[in-house]
């Protein structure tokens, strides 16, 4: 037989979908996961073999806005279908963008979205302290009026504005992950638990049950890059690189940063939950489980972060 590709699990922000306030429609997305997909395109022409998942932050709120505003003459639509209903949209934009560009570079390779469903646990302490992102940001007055007339949970997040807070537990297993490392033991490029999965619930009988909340995308897909012994883990966000007292005068950006060191700047407060801070308890997660490489940076900057020349490297 002949020896497997290294194998990525890339995790690509919902965030990275919409450039700026005046690109957020479908069709500007499409545009956005085409711009990334030439990237990870670039990865497998190399030879990588790739499962990418992808957040869903924003979309679901549109998701819930347009449920909210249509309220008075439709149904409105719980959160875990919102979740299902991202993965499919956005895994047709990155499919179908991904499966263009490798026919353009001649590469024989298919492209499939699994619509996947995260275990968690209904105890989980998650459900009272909702922390996780979701929608469009707002200022402070304008959330302070859905948190008051909808009964949100909202938080300013990393100085970028105001967000709806949603309760984000931690995933435990991955429902879908055998059909998953079929599909890649056949070569298949597979675009799975977008959003950080479905969350669902696993009743006594055995029987799954969805649970009105959004799971980190970054501790899913480290969950499933641990569970599918990924060589690398991408984390795809909207800076180059991790920095160190971000925003301030003294910045400093990371390069190649060990376990020990990155556990110190967490410990010191460098990172913003609901922003960074869980994408580098994902990235260290994934190193303390054998993990050897985990890259965060820029979607456009794939090719050249994973061969040394950008982005943050944590290795062990």
């Amino acid at each position: 037989m002949t020896e497997k590709k290294p194998l990525l699990v890339i995790a690509v922000g919902g965030n990275s979908l919409i450039t700026d306030a005046t690109h957020m429609s479908v069709l500007d997305q499409y545009q956005a996961a085409g711009e990334t997909a030439h990237h990870i395109a670039g990865l497998i022409e190399a030879g990588y073999r790739v499962v990418v998942t992808h957040g869903n932050g924003p979309q679901v709120g549109f998701i819930l806005l347009r449920s909210e505003l249509a309220k008075s003459v439709l149904h409105q639509v719980p959160l875990e279908s919102c979740v299902a209903d991202t993965q499919g949209a956005i895994g047709y934009q990155v499919e179908q963008t991904l499966a263009n560009e490798l026919r353009q570079r001649n590469l024989n390779v298919q492209v499939a979205t699994i619509i996947t469903q995260v275990v968690v646990n209904q105890h989980d302490p998650a459900f009272q302290d909702p922390t996780k992102p979701i929608g469009p940001f707002y200022g402070e007055a304008e959330a302070r009026m859905h948190e008051q007339e909808d009964g949100w949970a909202v938080r300013e997040d990393a100085g970028r504005g105001w967000r709806r807070v949603v309760p984000s537990p931690r995933p435990l297993e991955i429902v879908e992950q055998t059909a998953i490392k079929t599909l890649l033991d056949h070569e298949i490029l597979v675009i799975a638990v977008g959003g950080g999965g479905i969350p669902v619930v696993r009743k006594e009988n055995g029987d799954l049950e969805g649970v009105a909340a959004v799971i980190d995308k970054d501790n899913a897909s480290c969950l499933l890059a641990k569970n599918l012994n990924a060589d690398t883990f991408i984390i795809s966000t909207g800076v180059d690189k991790v920095m160190l007292n971000f925003g301030k005068p003294n910045q400093q950006a990371l390069d190649e940063v060990s376990l020990a060191d990155i556990k110190r700047y967490i410990g010191e407060g460098h990172f913003a939950k609901g922003s960074m801070l869980p994408k580098i308890e994902a990235a260290v997660d994934f190193i303390e489980h054998g993990g050897q490489r985990v890259i965060i940076t820029q979607p456009h900057l794939l090719e050249d972060a994973i061969v040394g020349k950008t982005g943050t490297h944590i290795v062990p």
